[in-house]
């Protein structure tokens, strides 16, 4: 996976992310199963 580093001499992190805003009530209702599924099924992918 590509990395990045952040700033001059700050850590280096994947290039890839996982955005959660749309497990937030902003967008709505709910569904904190599937929410969950989603970030094990993200740690696991790595």
């Amino acid at each position: 996976m590509k990395q990045r580093t952040l700033g001059i001499d700050g850590p280096s992190v994947s290039a890839v992310g996982l955005g959660l805003m749309g497990m937030s009530e902003s967008y709505g209702a709910t569904n904190d199963a599937q929410s969950i599924a989603t970030i094990h099924r993200a740690l696991d992918l790595g």
